[in-house]
Parts: structure tokens; sequence; C-alpha cells
């Protein structure tokens, strides 16, 4: 089995990579590293077994269409991206060449050489928007979603409202029209918050990786300064786990006949959702600190709560989250501290 990935050397790429070597079946990496990290998770690669690297640019056609024609892949799991919100504010166009047209080449790309290739995209939940038009209850440490207690399903109309919200939307547009008008079978996966081991977050991407740092600086003494929050910390997601993510692409991959055409809500599910304040409560537990903040404004087409509700995924692959919000966690800041 061959299986492509782009965004290889990111976060989500690189634990999905380090399960192909470990299956033993042939691994394609497309990165340009042009994200925090990416190169120490290649590195990390490298350690584990034998695959091809491309060190290519999705937004460039002619890198995308080499590497479909030579490899032809089986599966690929397209998770090139542009990720942050505040990039996506600072540079739309950016955000738009990464996200859309990359996703738009990549399509191109199979569609004319490698037609038999299934492809699983990550999208995000913020093709939703800010859920302004919703009513929320603000309780002592998050806000519940009266709506919508329970996650919000795949039926929810699509709001994009912010430059991230569209590229990202109009790509997995794209992936769903490809298959219905082509052939090609696509699933398009909007995911919540996610976190694990090769996260190496940034403050504005990896919220909970980011305030794991944050906390372990506090415990070594060595944050010089109170870290921000944006809006008042009630803000809610549910959040999963990388082991968790692992297990649903590879369970999607071998069983694409039950969601080709499809998009799913992805995420920990009610029972694995927290806010900021939940989120601080358990770092300061595990740790013996005293997470102390400073508050700003909130941030453009934030949301109050997202959380995924899961019925669809689990009733078309019989996949659900395994790892508990605090046994992550704590998985989390092990990886961080080693």
């Amino acid at each position: 089995m061959k299986y492509l990935i782009t965004g290889g050397a990111g976060f989500i790429g690189s634990n999905l990579a380090e399960e192909v070597l470990k299956r033993g079946d042939e691994l394609f990496v497309f990165d340009n590293l042009s994200r925090f990290g990416s190169s120490k998770n290649l590195e990390l690669l490298k350690g584990i077994g034998e695959f091809k690297y491309f060190p290519y640019d999705i937004r460039n056609n002619n890198d995308v269409e080499i590497v479909i024609k030579d490899v032809k892949p089986d599966i690929i799991f397209h998770l090139a991206g542009q990720v942050a919100m505040t990039t996506s504010i600072a540079n739309p166009r950016l955000d738009f060449e990464v996200n859309t047209l990359g996703t738009l080449n990549l399509l191109e790309a199979v569609r004319k050489y490698s037609s038999g290739s299934k492809i699983l995209f990550s999208s995000t939940n913020k093709v939703y928007g800010d859920f302004a038009n919703l009513t929320f209850d603000e309780q002592n440490t998050r806000y519940v979603c009266c709506e919508y207690p329970e996650g919000f399903g795949e039926s929810v109309l699509l709001n994009f409202q912010s430059p991230y919200g569209c590229s990202k939307g109009a790509a997995d547009q794209y992936l769903l029209d490809y298959y219905h008008i082509y052939g090609i079978e696509t699933a398009v996966f909007r995911h919540s918050s996610m976190y694990g081991s090769n996260q190496h977050a940034t403050i504005d991407q990896g919220w909970i990786g980011w305030f794991c740092q944050k906390a372990i600086e506090i415990k070594r003494g060595t944050l010089r300064e109170p870290f921000s929050i944006s809006g008042n910390g009630k803000q809610v997601r549910d959040v999963l786990h990388s082991d968790d993510i692992v297990k649903l692409y590879f369970t999607a991959s071998e069983n694409m006949e039950e969601i080709k055409g499809e998009v799913f809500n992805i995420g920990g599910g009610r029972k694995n959702s927290l806010s900021l304040l939940e989120l601080f409560e358990i770092l300061e537990s595990e740790l013996g600190i005293k997470m102390e903040y400073r508050q700003f404004a909130w941030r453009n087409s934030d949301q109050k709560v997202f959380i995924a509700d899961n019925t669809k995924i689990i009733s078309n692959l019989k996949w659900t989250p395994l790892v508990d919000t605090r046994t992550g966690i704590i998985d989390m800041l092990k990886w961080l501290e080693s």
C-alpha cells in the first residue's frame, strides 16, 4: 500500500507517517517545512524508517503533478495547509493559495494522473462561523450552547465568516464535488481541537499544547511574565488526542466505501470537552502551580462553543474516541518534558 501524506512533517501528518512506517507500508511525505517544528518531526521520522521525502510546496501545481505522476498513491492523507486563524486574517492571499488552490492542485493532479487514489482531507470546524445567531448560557467555568448542548452535527449551515473558514470551506466543497462529478473517492473531516505528540504549538495554533508549555514554564520558573488569553476563558472545545486521530484515519482509509463523498464533524465529543479555565484547573492540579494570565479582547470570529457531534462517523465507521481528556493532557505534558 502506498501512502502519500501532504503536510507529512506536521503535527497530525507525522503521527500518521509514524503509523505507516510501523505497518511496513510505502510512505511518501510532501512538506515544505514552513510550519514551526516540522523539521524536527521530519528528523524523527527518519529515525523510525525509510520513506521518500518531497520538499515541495502545495501551491505549486508542477510540484504536485510531479509527485502524483511519480507515486500514484493508493491513499492520500491531505493535511498540507495554513492552519492559523490569525495568519489568515493577516495574509488572506497566502491562506487561499495554500488551502484552496493547493487542494485544487492536488485534486486536478489526481484526476489526470491517478484517479484511483483515495483522499482523506483535514478540514475545520471554522467553516461554521462564530454561531452569533445561537444562544449561550454562561456558567461558572464554561459556556453551553442552548440549541446544541450535545454538539454540532453536519446539518448545521456553513457560515465561513473568516478567510480561514472561506479557504478551508471552499477546499472541502471541492473534495466533495470531485467525488460526485469525477468519481474520485474522497471524504472530509471537519475537525475540532486536536492535541498530542509532535505538536509544536505556537500562540496562534495548538491551544492545548501552547498552554501546557506555559504551565511547564511556570513549574520550572522560566516564565518571565503572565501569559495572555483571548476572551474570558470560558470558550469550550471538544479535544481529540493524536492516538485517536491516527486510528480514525486508518480506519477510514480501510473503509472508504462507507464514507466516500461524505463530510463528518470530528472531535472528542461532549465528554471530552473543556474550556480554557477547565484546562487550567487540570494543569494546576497535575503540576502544583498557579496559572496566572492577562485577559485580552476576544479574537475575530471566535466560537464560544464548538463540540462535534460524532454520531455520523460512529455510525459509518464504528470509530469512537478512547483517550479521555485528563489522560491525554498528562500524556501531552510528558511529551513536552521529554
